[in-house]
């Protein structure tokens, strides 16, 4: 099944669209984010999560006036990660990339921003079919900037809606929390607080 999402932002000007490829097994797909905030940026994606929707690569290109950031985060078979990251142009943004070892445990990735990334852990567990919570760590990608780090998440399922899709909190030990409104594939169709679908 090839699904296109498009979502704004409802907390800043913020646009993302998403060629989806999804199948019972996993996902690939290729994005555009474009923001504003902290300053105006372009970023690309490349996904691949296609075996059980566990992440097995991501690349991201970020552009800006004047300057451009690349990631490539990659997991291994057997659990390990690996991050080539690179950077061009002065800008006052972190350094892109980061340590890999305190992601042992994780198996996705989570872009900043991105509505998409939330998909791959819902699926993987039909947290938008089945009453369960559960807790990851995860390969926390920063946008714009492509910093990388390691995030504690929790989902849980709340309840099924009557258009097949359900809601599914999302929440983390620093106190934030949002109940996402999924569709019957698991896709946010809003993000309270971050972004919702457009058509």
């Amino acid at each position: 099944m090839r699904r296109h999402a498009l979502w704004r932002g409802t907390d800043t000007w913020r646009a993302e669209s998403a060629e989806v490829e999804l199948t019972r097994h996993g996902l690939r797909a290729a994005g555009t984010q474009l923001g504003a905030t902290p300053l105006p940026y372009r970023l690309d994606y490349v996904l691949d999560a296609s075996a059980d929707f566990v992440t097995r690569s991501l690349r991201v290109e970020v552009v800006g006036d004047g300057w451009l950031r690349r990631l490539d985060l990659r997991r291994e078979f057997h659990g390990a990660w690996r991050c080539a990251a690179e950077a061009e142009g002065a800008v006052a943004l972190p350094d892109p990339g980061g340590e890999v070892g305190g992601l042992d445990a994780a198996r996705d990735c989570d872009l900043g921003y991105s509505p998409l990334t939330n998909l791959m852990p819902v699926r993987r567990h039909a947290l938008h079919e089945r009453p369960v919570a559960l807790d990851f760590a995860v390969a926390w990608v920063s946008v714009p900037d492509l910093a990388l780090e390691v995030s504690t998440q929790r989902y849980e399922h709340l309840r099924r809606a009557d258009d097949g899709g359900a809601v599914v909190r999302f929440s983390t030990p620093e106190g934030f929390r949002s109940d996402l409104e999924l569709d019957s594939d698991g896709l946010v169709v809003r993000y309270p607080g971050l972004a919702e679908r457009v058509g």
